[in-house]
């Protein structure tokens, strides 16, 4: 049998101390193992109710940082998740592997292979497990249960640290509940989850955590498709109003005769067709929080209303003499530019600035390219649970096409490539019940970001030595793009990324591996030192 080096341990130990942040400390646990452990994937997965959310992987396609594994639809991990010790499965077990056609070490249907897992308890609760997959059949009969435990304890031991830190910066007080509601309202909705590791998602994230605990009014602004509600939902969850009602109203079905009574009610006969006291909108959502989207399509005569509930907290039913006292907080959505609105007199100033209190910009999906693939990992999933189809992968022709993609429809186009695309390869026969979705299944347009981004490029002609090959000829290009797309961004990285398409830091990688800088200098002018920067740029 082999035993786990002692010396080894104290190294993991170490390690683990060291480690700055949830991710950071994940990845060194995973390395860990596959030193104590040899193994061609590992994998990390938190459990909360029913539901198992990958938080770490080393081995498999990072699309499997999207996915969410039910345990009604996984034996596997169902049976792990059951296990009082840790669990090795026979070399030819014939439960569904949920890894199939996901390991980088394999392309398609996993063969004959060694896999096992790890449950990890704390305090006599399954919070997570560890499961280890290795190529080579009969891999893990060698190693001692003695060693498999230590390895489950000191995972159990980083996994509830991690939670306990996550706890704390979420709030002392009410963090389990908290935790808990976000939980039901990911497993009752769709959508349910703020998916995303770019630089862009984590500010919105910290915008929405920042803005959560208090009553103040946000105004949530994005272009179509981001995901809006969704962001409306997790704030309203995160606040102390989060067992109270969320009243959703789409301000651009609202018919301007009957957009009043929508809001605030209306008594019996207050106009043709009230056949009945109908409360509103507002009376509905007391003591909780009123999405109103799509805000900037309100009529001009319902704004100054809705201006008086947000001054005062009073509305008046249609038809009621008597005004009524409300308690609720109001979070409004638009993918209107409103300050252009307020110029042109089609919104009014003073509803803007009561409503904007707190402002949240929603990112564009083109300015979140590497979370492409964890959002089409978590539609892929659920896609497969919709058409019952045992697994769906991307192939890397795929995953180039998804990162390339400007997403002029952001998420919600997104979601609709990845389940029209599953539908039309369901269509293909297969023996092994993986469908594995290539270009031609998503039918998006062979763009790059040479194409899609940097204006005038069209113009650029390389000085083509005789001895010039394709790959200096194409880091010429590249150099061209950069310098072009940086300039007219007066030395603004994100910016220049932003019309490159691209995330800024991929764009200061490439940049630097091609010998691409930015140089800011003071010029001094005759009459003294000038205020202002020159930018010039050097190729190294």
């Amino acid at each position: 049998m082999q035993d786990f080096d002692s010396t080894l341990l104290l190294e993991v130990a170490l390690d683990l101390a060291n480690s700055i942040n949830n991710d950071d400390r994940f990845d060194r646990l995973l390395a860990s193992i596959r030193k104590a452990i040899k193994c061609d994937a590992v994998a990390l997965l938190g459990l909360h109710e029913n539901l198992l959310t990958p938080l770490a992987i080393q081995g498999l396609s990072s699309e499997v940082l999207g996915r969410r594994f039910y345990l009604t639809e996984h034996p596997r991990l169902e049976q792990l998740c059951n296990a009082s010790k840790p669990l090795i499965f026979p070399d030819n077990c014939n439960l569904p592997d949920p890894y199939d056609g996901l390991l980088l070490a394999r392309t398609g249907d996993l063969p004959v292979h060694s896999c096992m897992g790890l449950p990890l308890y704390s305090d006599q609760k399954v919070i997570g497990l560890v499961t280890i997959d290795s190529l080579q059949a009969g891999s893990f009969n060698t190693i001692s249960p003695k060693t498999l435990e230590l390895i489950a304890a000191l995972s159990a031991a980083t996994l509830k640290t991690a939670l306990e830190f996550k706890k704390l910066e979420i709030s002392a007080q009410h963090a389990q509940q908290l935790v808990q509601e976000l939980t039901q309202e990911a497993l009752l909705k769709d959508g349910g989850e703020l998916i995303g590791q770019s630089t862009a998602m984590q500010i919105l994230k910290n915008e929405i955590q920042l803005v959560a605990g208090s009553d103040y009014t946000v105004l949530i602004t994005g272009e179509t498709g981001v995901g809006k509600e969704l962001v409306a939902r997790t704030v309203h969850q995160l606040s102390l109003r989060k067992d109270k009602p969320l009243v959703h109203i789409n301000c651009a079905s609202l018919p301007e005769t009957l957009a009043e009574a929508e809001l605030f009610g209306h008594t019996k006969g207050a106009f043709t067709g009230a056949d009945r006291e109908r409360a509103g909108k507002f009376q509905l959502a007391h003591g909780g929080t009123l999405f109103l989207d799509e805000v900037g399509e309100l009529p001009l005569a319902v704004q100054s209303k809705l201006l008086r509930v947000l001054q005062s907290g009073e509305i008046q039913p249609v038809g009621k003499d008597n005004v009524e006292q409300v308690n609720v907080r109001v979070i409004a959505a638009t993918n209107r530019n409103l300050e252009e609105e307020v110029s042109e007199g089609r919104f009014r100033a003073d509803l803007y600035h009561r409503l904007s209190v707190y402002p949240i910009k929603v990112p564009p999906l083109k300015d979140r390219e590497q979370d492409v693939l964890l959002l089409a990992g978590y539609f892929l999933e659920k896609t497969s649970r919709k058409l019952g189809i045992r697994q769906l992968r991307l192939t890397q022709d795929a995953e180039q096409a998804l990162t390339s993609y400007h997403w002029p429809g952001n998420v919600r186009e997104l979601e609709h490539v990845i389940s029209r695309a599953s539908l039309k390869a369901k269509a293909k026969p297969t023996t092994t019940g993986i469908i594995s979705l290539n270009r031609e299944f998503l039918e998006l347009p062979a763009t790059t970001i040479a194409e899609n981004s940097v204006k005038n490029t069209a113009e650029f002609k390389p000085s083509l030595s005789p001895d010039m090959d394709l790959k200096t000829a194409t880091n010429e290009f590249q150099k061209h793009c950069i310098l072009t797309a940086v300039t007219q961004a007066d030395g603004n990285w994100s910016e220049a990324a932003r019309s490159l398409k691209t995330d800024r830091a991929n764009l200061v990688r490439m940049a630097k591996r091609l010998g691409v800088s930015i140089k800011k200098s003071v010029v001094n002018h005759e009459s003294g030192y000038a205020l202002n920067e020159a930018i010039s740029m050097t190729k190294r």
